[in-house]
């Protein structure tokens, strides 16, 4: 099972799967440490809030060090719009890519 992640315009920009992050081709771009969002090369980009990454404000949580890569998962579709949502903290999805 996948979990959508949606840019401010509500725009599906990639999903979660397990601890990684992977944009809608299904390349991995990114890890989780329970809400903390880091690139694969651990530096920390932001928190995973609700279907969001976004910035919190609560400072730079350093870098986990490089995942390795877990490769390709592949395509998972688009699953549309999901419509302009605020959630009060500035999307931080871009700093992944």
């Amino acid at each position: 099972m996948v979990n959508w992640i949606y840019n401010k315009r509500g725009n599906a920009v990639g999903f979660w799967k397990g601890r990684y992050i992977y944009n809608l081709r299904g390349k991995p771009i990114g890890q989780l440490r329970d809400t903390h969002v880091h690139k694969l090369s651990g530096q920390y980009v932001g928190e995973l809030y609700r279907d969001m990454i976004v910035d919190k404000h609560i400072g730079n949580r350093g870098s986990i060090g490089s995942s390795g890569n877990p490769g390709s998962v592949g395509s998972h579709g688009n699953p549309g719009s999901r419509g302009a949502v605020n959630y009060g903290y500035p999307d931080v999805w871009e700093k992944l890519l």
